[in-house]
């Protein structure tokens, strides 16, 4: 049953992880990459060069440079132009990098559909989020979208390490909340 339990804990984790990658590419490696230094997540044979220094150093600038760029008006629609498909490749790689213990098929192919699709999923509709902020606001209320990912991106990472089991509460109630947001804007037909 322990098994069992790290194994669906894996799964769990890295399902938050790549919805994080959605909201921003590089926080959720970035935290990944701390975690593994830090003692606190192991990862999967192959994957351990995600904790290394470099890494960790590529990861932060990365993740720095990215929160930035998604506050310089213009240059936000143009990054997600690119961000969507590294969101999907990352959404693969830190899943398959936390899924530990699992036999490298299922690994890679829940990695494959779950994390990148997952990913993608959540990347798309902040790109039309975006893109309905600039036309309606002219750009203004961009940097509120952009607060809003990053704090969605570094929420769900770190529920996905610390808290994994409450990762599909998380994206229940974010799929709740964003529905009930739109339900407001745009009537249903009767």
């Amino acid at each position: 049953m322990s098994e069992l339990l790290t194994t669906l804990l894996s799964i769990l984790a890295a399902l938050g992880l790549a919805a994080a990658c959605g909201f921003r590419v590089f926080v959720p490696l970035f935290v990944v990459s701390l975690a593994q230094r830090a003692g606190l997540l192991g990862l999967s044979e192959g994957f351990a060069w995600i904790g290394s220094t470099p890494a960790l150093i590529c990861f932060g600038v990365a993740t720095a440079l990215e929160i930035a760029a998604y506050y310089v008006p213009v240059f936000d629609n143009l990054l997600d132009t690119i961000a969507t498909p590294a969101a999907i490749v990352a959404g693969i790689v830190v899943s398959a990098a936390v899924m530990t213990d699992i036999d490298p098929w299922l690994k890679w192919t829940l990695a494959t559909i779950a994390g990148g699709s997952l990913a993608a999923a959540v990347q798309i509709p902040m790109v039309a989020a975006r893109g309905v902020s600039t036309s309606t606001t002219v750009g203004l209320a961009n940097p509120a979208v952009s607060t809003g990912e990053l704090v969605a991106a570094s929420t769900f990472s770190g529920l996905a390490i610390f808290w994994p089991l409450l990762v599909p509460v998380a994206a229940l109630a974010a799929v709740v909340f964003f529905y009930r947001r739109l339900r407001r804007r745009v009537p249903l037909p009767a």
